[in-house]
């Protein structure tokens, strides 16, 4: 699913690009100048949402720490519950954990496991997909618990990476906004 050029345009000049940022040749894009116009956050929210706006979805479940931002903006603007889904050791609770692959090792990721009823239908939200690995985890952690996942939404798309081919070939429709080239 695409958006408009004009939408597009206006959120990429809403983010700010640090490069050279965790590492050299990376181009880090920092969506804390986007969080922080009133106007660009609510146009984001909104689009990422557009879809989905009158159907049912139960939860919205974001992935730390920038998908918690947007996923608790998402949820209140649908209408439905939020679930944090979050690094090892972080929750209270009795947990459910799925390990992953980062480019550095392995990393795992946990959400309580009475944050869902099996059948309800889900939206994972975070800022940027890359990869893939970590929204692929998060994916799989829902259905593991019996969500089903209707949709993953991101701000930024990172197309070269290959991210959003990944979720959609788990049988995910995948929403982005804009998207940059490169890494």
């Amino acid at each position: 699913m695409k958006t408009s050029v004009a939408l597009e345009n206006d959120l990429k000049a809403a983010i700010r690009t640090i490069p050279d940022y965790p590492k050299p040749g990376i181009m880090f894009r920092d969506i804390t100048t986007l969080l922080g116009n009133a106007r660009a956050f609510r146009r984001a929210v909104d689009e990422l949402v557009q879809p989905w706006a009158g159907g049912k979805i139960d939860k919205v479940a974001g992935i730390e720490a920038r998908g918690f931002i947007l996923g608790g903006a998402v949820a209140h603007q649908v209408s439905c519950g939020f679930v944090p889904i979050r690094k090892k050791g972080k929750l209270p609770f009795k947990r459910v954990s799925i390990g992953y692959s980062l480019e550095y090792g392995i990393d795992e990721m946990e959400m309580h496991e009475d944050a869902l009823v099996k059948g309800e239908r889900v939206i994972v939200v975070d800022d940027l997909i890359a990869t893939g690995g970590t929204a692929e985890a998060a994916v799989k952690l829902l259905k593991q618990v019996g969500a089903e996942v209707a949709a993953a939404c991101f701000i930024i798309d990172l197309p070269d990476l290959g991210g959003a081919d990944k979720i959609r070939n788990l049988g995910v429709p995948v929403r982005t906004l804009i998207s940059f080239e490169g890494h």
